[in-house]
């Protein structure tokens, strides 16, 4: 078998226009073009094993996607001074490599990540969304209070069992710690939810948004969302938030290469699959 290289993706897109990250037979998907445009410039079958941070939703953004990739080392050699620029030239507009780099064969994108940030974007401007900004700004139609979004948030954060907040999969824990979830307000008036996490499970991050939100407007009370934690199954009282809102961050992995395999042991162990 030929000797393989693995690298290090670095990826941006605009969620409208794809059907999430995971490959689909009869739709759109992030993965599905990138195989296919490395394909056209390596060859059919070339890459294998491609493996992402967070397989986002349908509509779901993203400026710091990671994913890692297999690749023939002589493939490589004979493509990786211009091989970004060609991908710059041959992939949709909607979707950006922005780096490739090589890394040791344990590097793992989803299980070495030692954390997952995302950023939902919302306006209570009376008069929505800038319409340049559509796509990845909800329009909220009640004024929303920074420190009672912010109250919300506290109650979030931490180790706990996000039941009521996840779309449970079968013998796939809901156990979560979230390291950060705050709340800013930009100049341009829009307000800003940061939320970290080990990992999240499907429509984790979209569900808290969309508590906080009801508790933001007056609606719920601030404690509402962190009472929702004694659940064990999901909450039908809480709506998840549309999806073109929210954007993939950053993905953290340990400064120390020697931690990979490490860390990525240690994941497999506390769960099964996860993400969303």
């Amino acid at each position: 078998m030929d000797e393989r290289i693995r690298l290090r993706l670095d990826v941006s897109y605009d969620g409208a226009g794809f059907s999430g990250w995971a490959p689909q037979p009869t739709r759109r998907t992030v993965a599905g073009v990138l195989v296919e445009t490395l394909a056209l410039v390596l060859g059919a079958g070339t890459v294998t094993g491609l493996t992402v941070a967070g397989r986002t939703d349908a509509g779901v953004h993203a400026t710091g996607q990671v994913c890692h990739l297999d690749l023939p080392v002589d493939v490589w050699r004979q493509h990786e001074g211009r091989l970004l620029r060609r991908l710059a030239r041959l992939l949709p507009a909607d979707v950006r490599v922005r780096a490739m780099t090589e890394v040791p064969a344990e590097f793992d994108a989803r299980f070495s990540a030692t954390f997952r940030r995302y950023e939902y974007r919302v306006t209570d401007a009376p008069f929505g969304a800038e319409p340049l900004r559509r796509h990845e700004v909800l329009a909220w139609p009640r004024p929303l209070d920074l420190a009672a979004l912010n109250a919300a948030a506290a109650g979030l954060v931490g180790e706990h069992d996000f039941a009521a907040y996840c779309r449970r999969k079968e013998n796939a824990t809901t156990l979560r710690e979230v390291t950060r979830l705050d709340w800013r307000r930009d100049p341009d008036g829009i307000l800003v939810a940061t939320v970290q996490a080990d990992a999240f499970c499907q429509a984790m991050v979209r569900s808290l948004v969309g508590a906080m939100l009801v508790a933001g407007d007056g609606r719920r009370p601030v404690r509402w969302p962190g009472s929702l934690l004694t659940h064990r199954e999901r909450s039908s009282e809480v709506t998840v938030a549309p999806a073109h809102g929210l954007t993939l961050v950053a993905v953290g992995y340990p400064q120390d290469p020697a931690e990979y395999a490490r860390r990525a042991e240690l994941t497999r162990r506390l769960r099964v699959p996860v993400e969303g």
